[in-house]
């Protein structure tokens, strides 16, 4: 990672360049719709559910042959290998119609070795009101393989999630309130209240005065044709309107995970002194064995030797100079020599000091 910020300091700092519009906002009421539904895939090769310990595929097979007019015997006990549970999850696109194709998402709910090389059977896909949007069939496709012999196991990719192209078809539309009034909302991705008056002052140049009014930092209402043809021909022009975008606001996000740090062009340093010293404990053990003399009588016995070291890295403490780019702060901190865990510390306490002007955000 310290790297990494050594390349990005040699890296000149770009301008803030114009964008579409159509990537710095979105308009209200054109929006995906997530879809869900429980179904069976049926054809693995051994490698599904092991019933007695997912009692949920059982019932789920039971009640399907029903419905097909098959009636088991009461207590019988199926016992299933080629039968997975799966949940089934897409997403509806704004404006989709019946007869519209979806991919689908196929993931195993059991404990299914694998779903390569089965088949979804039929799958209603409900949305958030527990109406049916779509219904969903078809031969999944795993992107992964694994074979098993002999106490040993090799696999590669995942096998318990598969996909399914053009696996779902629309059933019912999602009607939208987009052609209802005489204006519509633009909501920008980031609440910025310089970017929306910048959208606004883009779009009155491009459509004339009084077109485009901000309502806040994020919504944006703009007057549109009443007919449908014009209102899609006036949404194109407006979508392809390039603004430039006021510079973010300055934020470091920090990952205690994985110890990522990232920053953006705004991150400002001022001066402060920095002290950082590593101390480090090794402790080793080492079996000693003695042994007795010959006819001694005694017993072999076996003790512990540890051996216990403490390094401790001479404390510096280094003296930083006020940076007002992200090359100069780059430069600073890798001045530090610390790790990126290190590094996660030595922001929070410059943070706390009010030497680093920017946001911290841990994630």
């Amino acid at each position: 990672m310290i790297a990494a910020l050594v390349v990005l300091a040699g890296l000149p700092a770009s301008a803030v360049h114009a964008e579409r519009l159509k990537d710095l906002a979105s308009i209200q009421g054109v929006r995906q719709n997530q879809l869900i539904g429980y179904g069976l895939v049926v054809g693995l090769d051994g490698s599904g559910d092991q019933t007695t310990q997912t009692p949920f595929t059982v019932q789920s097979v039971v009640s399907m042959l029903q419905q097909l007019g098959v009636n088991l015997p009461p207590g019988v006990n199926l016992q299933l290998k080629n039968v997975a549970a799966v949940m089934v999850t897409t997403s509806l696109p704004p404006f989709a119609q019946p007869g519209q194709m979806l991919d689908i998402t196929v993931s195993s709910m059991g404990n299914a070795k694998s779903l390569r090389g089965g088949t979804l059977l039929m799958t209603p896909l409900k949305g958030a009101d527990g109406q049916i949007y779509g219904m969903a069939q078809g031969n999944v496709l795993v992107g992964g393989v694994g074979a098993a012999a002999g106490g040993s196991k090799t696999q590669v990719n995942h096998l318990s999630v598969g996909r399914v192209s053009g696996g779902a078809t629309v059933e019912r539309a999602v009607s939208t309130s987009l052609g209802q009034s005489d204006a519509i909302a633009l909501e920008l991705n980031d609440s910025d209240f310089s970017t929306a008056s910048r959208v606004v002052d883009a779009i009155n140049r491009r459509f004339g005065p009084s077109t485009a009014a901000a309502q806040d930092g994020r919504v944006i209402r703009v007057r549109a044709p009443a007919g449908s043809d014009e209102r899609v021909s006036f949404l194109g022009a407006l979508e392809s309107i390039d603004v430039t975008p006021a510079q973010m606001s300055a934020k470091v996000i920090m990952n205690a995970r994985t110890g990522s740090v990232v920053m953006n062009q705004a991150v400002t340093l001022d001066a402060c002194a920095v002290s950082h010293g590593n101390l480090s404990v090794v402790i080793n053990s080492e079996p000693v064995i003695s042994q007795p003399a010959p006819l001694s009588g005694g017993q072999t016995v076996v003790t512990q030797r540890s051996q216990i070291e403490i390094n401790k890295e001479p404390g510096k403490v280094m003296l930083l100079k006020a940076g007002t780019s992200l090359a100069e702060v780059v430069k600073a901190l890798n001045a530090i020599g610390a790790t990126p865990q290190d590094l996660l510390a030595i922001l929070q306490a410059m943070k706390a000091a009010g030497s680093l002007r920017a946001e911290l955000e841990i994630i």
